[in-house]
């Protein structure tokens, strides 16, 4: 089986409760939920938008898929949960990305391994570190030396892991 890592967001509906909808989803799909981060809260994207605040969270998982079939999972369960996609970085009430699949490196039309902007977002790499502390990044960066580039006073813990 491949560890793979999926960042989750959401700002609009329960984020909370369509997290563990999507926990669900991916279980019931065959996708083996190895670990779940504390729920994150980080301003709207891009920033300075006057969108709800977004919750987010990292799942670690293990699939015998490869990468394109599991982020064309990630896309039904979205689809499947109401995400209706308008313009880029519109409010959702649910992002999932594959942000890491085995330290793969791929260009694929469905998905682009590692998530091309993971290193620019706290709210993606804070719920990384907790859930696989010494991740590092394919082009061989740590998560301590990302994170030691970025902003991360707008992103803080909400909660402990949800139940």
């Amino acid at each position: 089986m491949r560890r793979a890592y999926i960042a989750f967001g959401a700002n609009l509906s329960n984020p909370r409760e369509t997290l563990m909808m999507a926990v669900t989803a991916l279980g019931e799909a065959g996708i083996v939920i190895d670990n779940l981060s504390s729920l994150w809260i980080s301003p709207a994207w891009p920033v300075g938008s006057d969108a709800p605040e977004y919750t987010n969270a990292v799942i670690a998982v293990r699939t015998e898929r490869d990468a394109p079939v599991l982020m064309q999972n990630l896309l039904d369960i979205e689809t499947r949960l109401g995400r209706v996609r308008s313009a880029r970085n519109a409010p959702r009430v649910i992002d999932l990305d594959l942000i890491d699949y085995d330290g793969q490196v791929l260009d694929d039309p469905i998905c682009t391994l590692p998530h091309p902007r993971m290193t620019e977002r706290a709210f993606v790499l804070m719920p990384l570190e907790e859930v696989a502390p010494h991740w590092v990044h394919p082009g061989g960066s740590t998560l301590k030396a990302l994170l030691a580039k970025l902003d991360l006073s707008q992103t803080r813990v909400s909660s402990i892991r949800p139940t």
